[in-house]
């Protein structure tokens, strides 16, 4: 079954930055044109794109803005540091945010004139996404080979285009399974509280033509239960050296019920998520956000005014309970601090 793969979610256009405005979907598709690097980090502060990869081209692009507007000063170089530091600040837990950013303040700190460092930027960052999205196949290509012949895949969150570049990470592998004939039925979990597996994974699924089912997030252990289930397949936000991987809040719970159902539990990532100088996941920041998010559900009140909350946007699975990290360069299994290093090379 070929799987149609049109959904892009971020391009640059004019001298301008166009995301795909996913707070709105799937009600609205709308596009945000975005022209100054501080506007970019509020968007990702605010959740106008979200998942590491995208997150991570979109820095890359906010790192350019920020190069054309800091040319027209002696001290461009070191206002281009100031600007990286806000737009690192937007979200603590997602990798790709830092690597990136830092990848492209390395890189105009390496040219003089301040011109050349602004083209060099935008080029990197078009590089960068089209990278993305061919490292998503290449890696869809390797997870494929471990999804069951037929079956349903449970998924968290949204892995898909829109979490990325193009093709996706988890949900890419996904695609990558079907076209290559297997006979998967995609469960996709709601994701509370921005529901961005009803609002967005069932968005690009309906679109790409793939099977599947939505359910409540409080439904994963009934449908393990009923045998309906025979592989997890998650994305991540930050991968530690020893394979402890943050994603989105429920992500653990999962892997818990997958190791006591016996069904093989995967994360897909690209290796620009792996944080090599973090040792364990325990060092890993998880953000916190606003209490509003879980008082409400699509604007609506639906818990007592002034309830106390907890809302905590990750957690983190111990690399115990993952049967195989998939990326671009292949597929790592345990012990993840020697077979993740080995992809590194």
């Amino acid at each position: 079954m070929p799987i149609v793969d049109n959904i892009r979610a971020i391009r640059w256009e004019d001298h301008q930055l166009y995301l795909l405005d996913q707070r709105l979907l799937p009600q609205q598709e709308i596009w945000l044109q975005l022209g100054d690097y501080r506007e970019v980090a509020v968007a990702i502060t605010q959740m106008v794109v979200r998942g590491a990869p995208a997150i991570g081209v979109t820095a890359a692009y906010a790192m350019a803005l920020a190069a054309q507007e800091m040319r027209q000063f002696s001290d461009w170089q070191q206002r281009l540091a100031g600007a990286a530091a806000e737009i690192k600040a937007a979200r603590p837990t997602a990798v790709n945010l830092a690597w990136a950013t830092d990848r492209q303040l390395t890189l105009a700190q390496g040219e003089r004139a301040a011109d050349r460092a602004a083209a060099l930027l935008l080029q990197a960052a078009h590089d960068l996404l089209e990278q993305d999205i061919a490292d998503n196949q290449q890696m869809g290509r390797h997870g494929a080979a471990l999804l069951p012949e037929q079956g349903g895949i449970l998924t968290h969150c949204n892995t898909g285009s829109l979490a990325t570049g193009g093709y996706g990470t988890a949900l890419g592998v996904i695609r990558a399974g079907i076209s290559a004939g297997k006979q998967l039925q995609v469960y996709a979990d709601e994701t509370r509280p921005w529901l961005q597996g009803a609002r967005l994974t069932a968005w690009e699924l309906q679109k790409d033509g793939i099977p599947f089912h939505l359910n409540a997030d409080s439904a994963a252990a009934y449908l393990m239960q009923q045998g309906l289930i025979q592989a997890v397949i998650v994305g991540a936000d930050r991968i530690a050296a020893n394979g402890d991987a943050a994603n989105k809040i429920g992500t653990y719970s999962l892997a818990v019920l997958a190791q006591y159902h016996q069904i093989p539990f995967y994360v897909a990532a690209p290796l620009s998520t792996v944080d090599f100088a973090m040792p364990a996941g325990e060092g890993i920041i998880i953000e916190e956000r606003p209490d509003s998010e879980v008082r409400q559900c699509a604007g609506h009140d639906v818990a007592p005014a002034g309830v106390k909350v907890r809302n905590p946007a990750f957690d983190v699975t111990p690399a115990a309970l993952i049967t195989a990290i998939i990326t671009e360069k292949g597929v790592a299994r345990p012990d993840y601090l020697h077979s993740l290093a080995n992809l590194r090379g």
